[in-house]
């Protein structure tokens, strides 16, 4: 599935507007951890046949490892991913089966080419998903959600529109705004710390004044 933000797993975190107009293409495939800012382990360096418990807990940034190395070929691997409120995740495939569980907040997921609201079906806590490998997928999340993914590695994110991010050269063909803008969205004032671009979809992660962060899709953002 998506800081750069994944989606992570679709990691992803979260994009919509007109990419990809004109200057450098954008990406296509990224490693998981090419969408998400702050990727930590959370089994404290424990091998591969060490036990672990970890228990379900507030993330601050947007990928936890829990096991193995989601991008070593043949290997398993379990992680967490943060979706923060308001995030879409754009239409993208995997090259490997996901296998999605829930395990906070409320994630809205479903299958197919192209963005569709109304295609999306709700997941509460607990709730599973299974997208075969090559299946093209997209999701959204309206109030937050931790998110965890297992599969057998190399998860890699191959993003039907591209990707394309704030950091990029010419990311004034892509984005109205900068890092460090003041705006308004539906869910309040802040300043922007990163966008994020694929296909139609361009959406931006805004920093609030009580520092939390949420997104914001680019037709619902306004200068002060």
């Amino acid at each position: 599935m998506t800081g750069r933000r994944l989606l992570a797993a679709a990691i992803a975190l979260a994009l919509g507007g007109g990419c990809a107009k004109r200057g450098t293409p954008p990406a296509a495939d990224s490693g998981p951890m090419d969408a998400a800012a702050g990727v930590s382990r959370a089994d404290a360096g424990k091998g591969p046949r060490d036990h672990r418990m970890i228990p379900i807990h507030p993330m601050v940034g947007d990928v936890e490892i829990l096991y193995g190395d989601p991008e070593s070929p043949g290997e398993p691997f379990v992680m967490r991913i943060r979706e923060l409120p308001g995030a879409i995740v754009p239409p993208h495939s995997h090259e490997v089966d996901e296998n999605i569980t829930v395990v906070q907040g409320t994630w809205y997921f479903a299958l197919g080419s192209e963005f569709d609201r109304a295609a999306l079906q709700k997941l509460e806590t607990g709730s599973y998903a299974f997208a075969p490998k090559g299946s093209t997928m997209f999701g959204y999340c309206p109030d937050g959600a931790i998110v965890q993914v297992h599969g057998v590695g190399p998860f890699r994110i191959h993003w039907r529109g591209g990707l394309r991010t704030l950091s990029d050269p010419d990311s004034r063909t892509t984005f109205r705004y900068a890092r460090g803008d003041r705006v308004v969205s539906p869910r309040g004032e802040g300043t922007v710390v990163e966008g994020y671009g694929s296909g139609r979809i361009v959406q931006y992660e805004i920093e609030g004044a009580d520092g939390a962060r949420f997104m914001a899709s680019e037709e619902d953002v306004r200068k002060p």
